[in-house]
């Protein structure tokens, strides 16, 4: 009796672990989880297009089998805009969702933590929006890439542009955390560098979401500024243009070099209040005639209706077909290392065309449109642009070993 018991016992453990060992494997080994974590309660205008994007990408992806014969699988945390909950939200998706890839970040100073917690952890880190300067350079680290273009490379494509105009006299207004103090640093350095007469005579950094418009205008009109450098976006940003309309600051005789300006999701919501003339980096999808691009709106609005683009379709978009990429190269591995390895010097398409990933610090070479704002059948756009490639607005090499640290 005790020998049948026995054997009866071990037969039915022994199917057991069969039946489970059969159904999990398969999951795993079929999908590619890719853990994706953003602002998306705080940044809606962004984050709709953005997911919209990554969806879009993953569906064509997985019609045609996949990546190295695995489906990609998409699992989104919300960050709350708050650092702390960015980190909670990774650590859970990699202990409990057990995903393979992490990405994600719209704030500088979320994208900042997230940079940290893939060094601690030793993860791949794909951050998407965040354009801090320190996530590639004074805390960047070998885990740790970024998709879209930096602080440095932003202001770096109007410096020119500003240049020309041979006005000594500069005032700044931008937020103060992370980005805009990065992209007033910038800003000042390398106007400097190619003006050396140039003097900043006022600089405005309000808190964030938090402008006193009234008072800033105020402050930089006594300054008698002759150009103005702005980094405001958001709410901050329509304060500040219907308050320095309504005190004369931003007239005609006012040249304004304004970052992501041109961007759908801070365009559109100014609508007849578009501050003409400005010189401005932005996503004049609505333009943009080349084959690539033309493709992926046919088949974003095919899918999505005949919505306009946001500057984040095409980010999440590219977030996907850099994922896509990586995967490929790394002949199918997930690991960390093994993504490493393939992201360092990984070339990949975007709607935009050809894009690479520095391996020196792990930065991507997205592109930047750059041109003069205008309102057109009563809407905001981007006129006179011209395409700027990323490769050329970034530092030399051994500027870079300068700014990072050795991994």
């Amino acid at each position: 009796m005790t020998k049948q018991v026995s054997f009866r016992h071990v037969l039915l453990s022994g199917l057991a672990t069969i039946a489970i060992g059969a159904s999990v494997p398969a999951r795993a080994e079929d999908t590619i989880k890719i853990g994706e974590i953003n602002s998306y309660k705080s940044q809606p205008v962004f984050t709709d297009g953005y997911k919209k994007g990554m969806m879009l990408a993953i569906d064509q992806i997985n019609a045609k089998g996949g990546v190295a014969g695995r489906k990609l699988e998409l699992i989104t945390r919300d960050d709350n805009a708050n650092p702390g909950e960015a980190i909670r939200q990774a650590e859970d998706l990699v202990t409990r969702e057990k995903v393979d890839i992490l990405a994600g970040a719209f704030y500088a100073h979320i994208g900042t933590a997230l940079t940290d917690y893939a060094k601690q952890k030793k993860r791949f880190m794909l951050i998407t929006e965040a354009l801090s300067d320190n996530i590639v350079w004074a805390v960047g680290n070998k885990y740790t890439f970024r998709l879209d273009s930096s602080t440095y490379m932003l202001v770096s494509s109007l410096v020119d542009e500003a240049v020309k105009l041979k006005k000594k006299r500069w005032a700044l207004i931008y937020p103060n955390y992370e980005f805009g103090t990065s992209a007033a640093s910038a800003f000042k350095r390398l106007m400097k560098e190619k003006q050396p007469d140039v003097e900043f005579v006022a600089e405005q950094a309000p808190p964030f979401n938090k402008i006193d418009a009234g008072s800033v205008i105020q402050a930089l009109s006594d300054a008698k500024p002759e150009a103005t450098f702005n980094a405001l976006f958001g709410s901050d940003l329509a304060q500040f243009i219907r308050e320095g309309n309504t005190r004369g600051y931003l007239g005609d005789q006012m040249p304004v070099f304004s970052i992501i300006t041109g961007q759908p999701e801070y365009l559109e919501p100014l609508r007849d209040e578009i501050p003409k003339n400005w010189m401005v980096t932005g996503y004049p999808w609505y333009s943009i005639k080349t084959p690539a691009h033309q493709e992926f709106l046919t088949e974003y609005q095919k899918k999505y209706g005949k919505e306009n683009l946001r500057f984040g379709s095409i980010i999440g978009y590219s977030t996907i077909k850099a994922i896509e990429a990586g995967v490929a190269a790394s002949g199918g591995k997930t690991d960390s290392d093994s993504l490493v390895a393939a992201f360092e010097g990984l070339n990949f398409d975007t709607p935009d065309g050809k894009t690479s990933f520095r391996k020196i610090d792990h930065q991507a070479t997205w592109g930047l449109y750059v041109g003069k704002l205008a309102v057109e059948d009563g809407k905001g756009v981007m006129v006179d642009y011209h395409y700027a490639p990323g490769d050329k607005l970034l530092p030399s090499d051994d500027e870079v070993r300068k700014l990072r640290p050795a991994d």
